[in-house]
């Protein structure tokens, strides 16, 4: 079938948002056999394009043929995005043509005043345990290295804060005081009343992340460059431990990032887990939880007073449910 040119009444056409917080100032316009979508995006997220022939009633798959301000990781600004119709579609007729633009990336949610950001991960397979940049630093636990698949999910950027508990429980336990430090002195049983009182308040379910989502977001998740700790090989980039912690906790977001954008998986405080603590074995999983029973909640990412073979990505921590110390804390995930 030879291909028709687009026919389009512009005026009768719209864009549509999805997360319409994130996106703004959208239009679009036909210049001969492509269309030039334009919007604002306020932050980095991941951008598809969607089209509807019935004025928005119904849309289709993201569209194929595009490019611009599409795909993963657009950054914030204005952009375009440039659509090549007959590339894609053999025709396109009509006054009912609506775009649709679908931004997924980080969330932003406040508490009785105070605001977090938790980071979408986007799912994949990745090496969980003693990969080769440990090197000799590994632990027995650590190993068998195995594969594992993960489905998207988001997690915080920071530790929860003290500001954050205080406002949730009424009450701040740390030992170490600040609004903006992570909030520790607090057991595994003590995050499971925090995060039932934090949902009952937003209408989500936040809970800790599983040990395997916790190691493939602190590694970089699917933008991985490999680092022994999160988000670099030198650990006094990205971590407040041993050598450098001046004998208390540090206010959240104050070293480098990771590949992700996450703050302070390396060091500050140790982060519990859900998973009930196991040997690893050999085979390939989905979505692992952990053992199916046990005595010991798992603990990850090291902590002020530990040296740094502790705060890399695949250690792993243990303890007893009900213990409190003042290097544990929690990060959420939902």
């Amino acid at each position: 079938m030879k291909k028709q040119l687009l026919i389009f009444l512009i005026l009768c056409g719209c864009v549509a948002v999805i997360q319409a917080q994130r996106v703004t100032d959208a239009s679009f316009r036909q210049e001969n056999q492509e269309v030039y979508i334009e919007y604002t995006l306020d932050g980095t997220a991941d951008i598809t394009v969607h089209l509807s022939t019935d004025g928005g009633r119904t849309y289709g798959p993201a569209l194929k043929q595009v490019y611009g301000g599409v795909g993963r990781g657009v950054t914030a600004g204005h952009k375009t995005i440039v659509w090549d119709v007959l590339a894609e579609r053999d025709e396109l007729v009509g006054d009912q043509i609506t775009f649709q633009i679908r931004a997924a990336g980080n969330k932003t949610f406040t508490v009785r005043g105070v605001t977090f950001e938790m980071v979408r991960v986007q799912g994949g397979t990745f090496t969980m345990g003693c990969t080769s940049e440990q090197g000799s630093d590994c632990y027995d636990d650590e190993k068998p290295a195995h594969r594992v698949t993960l489905s998207d999910y988001y997690i915080g950027k920071t530790e929860v804060t003290q500001a954050l508990w205080e406002a949730v429980m009424g009450s701040n336990p740390s030992s170490f005081k600040g609004s903006d430090l992570p909030v520790e002195t607090v057991s595994w049983d003590d995050c499971q009343t925090f995060l039932t009182k934090l949902n009952q308040l937003t209408g989500k379910t936040f809970r800790l992340p599983t040990e395997a989502e916790w190691e493939y977001a602190a590694r970089g998740g699917n933008k991985s460059q490999g680092y022994k700790y999160s988000g670099n090989n030198t650990i006094g980039n990205v971590a407040w431990y041993w050598d450098n912690n001046g004998s208390t906790t540090h206010a959240v977001g104050t070293r480098q990032a990771n590949e992700l954008g996450i703050y302070d998986m390396s060091g500050n405080v140790f982060e519990w887990c859900s998973d009930w603590y196991g040997s690893y074995g050999s085979s390939a999983q989905t979505n692992p939880t952990g053992a199916a029973t046990g005595y010991f909640r798992v603990l990850r990412g090291g902590s002020w007073d530990f040296n740094a073979r502790y705060c890399r990505v695949s250690n792993r921590g243990r303890n007893l449910p009900d213990l409190r110390c003042y290097d544990r804390g929690l990060r959420l995930v939902f």
